[in-house]
């Protein structure tokens, strides 16, 4: 009786085993399905066309080479933050793939590829990689990244900060400068990736950085662009106060802004829509980083663009990626409803793209 209860437990014991080895099998065969193609998640992707430019038959995601082993089926353990942040970056790809085929959004979500967009991606043939740049999000930093990886400065401490920007002499190619057919190649197959800002706080950043502090000495901004604001959006025409938060939410909000921008020019680059920007609607990107979490994005752009073992991220200083509601909260409360709201249906592309809440001052 003994020896026939001993031989069923080792029978259970054996099929709670097989159990178990089968489990492991199907889990594995999940995560080498979720992990092998990360532009693949979703919907189906649809071709771009470069409009005025040249044209895509097909877009097609990173080429799998780019996707370190971590991100592979290797056999190896996945780390629980890694499988994390995966799946919040494909969400937000979902997301944005989503928003792109809403046909009551498309004038906000929808530009063409021109070449005022190619001059915004700079170019690093040596592991295809693109970065589109959008100001006011840390580009430098990642500015200071590819300059490293195109091999003008063997570290990033070793670039002087006047040469990040001079784009004579730093190491990087914008995609405009490619043919047209060289121009489709890259955007077919290598890692493209962008960073986003909550677009109200972006706009405080450049209106502080370009009109109040000025730390690279731009005085155009001050004397050309600020008198053209003031002159066509100042309420108040005995005011003699440089340019006011105020006067640059008129400009913004209005559905008119446009002939402005163009004597502006490419200077406009620092407040336009990311949509403008980057056509994250025609250009299938790879990864988008938000500014709000840049502490695990950097890290993880790095890692998908098979660059993490090269360089690393400049070091990011505490606190300064948090979204600041107190103060943009500040800026806007001595604005009227109506030019916030103009404001906001100017971006609302922006804030739908990239998962950002309508702010709770527009609700009230």
């Amino acid at each position: 009786w003994l020896t026939s209860d001993n031989m069923h437990h080792q029978w259970l014991l054996l099929a709670a085993c097989f159990w178990v080895i089968f489990m492991f099998m199907v889990a594995s065969k999940f995560i080498t399905l979720t992990f092998k193609d990360p532009d693949g998640y979703g919907a189906k992707q649809e071709p771009l066309i470069l409009t005025a430019v040249t044209k895509v038959e097909e877009v097609r995601g990173p080429d799998e080479k780019h996707w370190p082993e971590d991100f592979q089926s290797t056999g190896k353990a996945f780390s629980g933050n890694l499988i994390r942040q995966h799946l919040v970056h494909m969400e937000r790809l979902e997301l944005l793939r989503n928003v792109c085929r809403d046909t009551a959004l498309r004038n906000l979500s929808h530009t063409a590829v021109s070449k005022f967009v190619l001059d915004r991606i700079f170019v690093c043939d040596k592991h295809k990689i693109l970065f589109c740049q959008t100001p006011k999000v840390g580009n430098t930093q990642w500015k200071k990244v590819l300059i490293v990886l195109n091999g003008a400065f063997s570290s990033i401490e070793e670039i002087p900060e006047h040469i990040v920007h001079d784009h004579e002499k730093n190491g990087l190619p914008r995609l405009s400068s490619f043919t047209d057919a060289e121009i489709k190649e890259r955007l077919n197959l290598y890692f493209k990736f962008f960073i986003v800002r909550d677009p109200f706080e972006r706009l405080i950043s450049a209106f502080k950085d370009k009109f109040v502090h000025n730390p690279r000495f731009e005085p155009w901004y001050r004397h050309e662009i600020a008198p053209g604001i003031i002159r066509k959006y100042r309420k108040n025409r005995t005011e003699t106060r440089g340019l006011q938060f105020e006067d640059f939410v008129r400009y913004l909000g209005d559905p008119n802004h446009r002939w402005l921008d163009v004597q502006f020019g490419d200077h406009i680059i620092h407040w336009v829509t990311y949509v403008e920007l980057c056509a994250p609607c025609e250009i299938t990107y790879s990864v988008i980083g938000h500014h709000e979490t840049l502490e695990d994005d950097a890290p993880y752009i790095l890692k998908a663009a098979g660059i993490d073992h090269l360089v690393s991220y400049p070091t990011i200083p505490p606190g300064i990626t948090v979204y600041n509601k107190t103060k943009v909260e500040r800026y806007f409360s001595g604005i009227s409803k109506r030019d916030i709201r103009r404001l906001y249906a100017r971006f609302e592309g922006d804030f739908k793209l990239f998962g950002y809440r309508e702010p709770d001052f527009l609700l009230n």
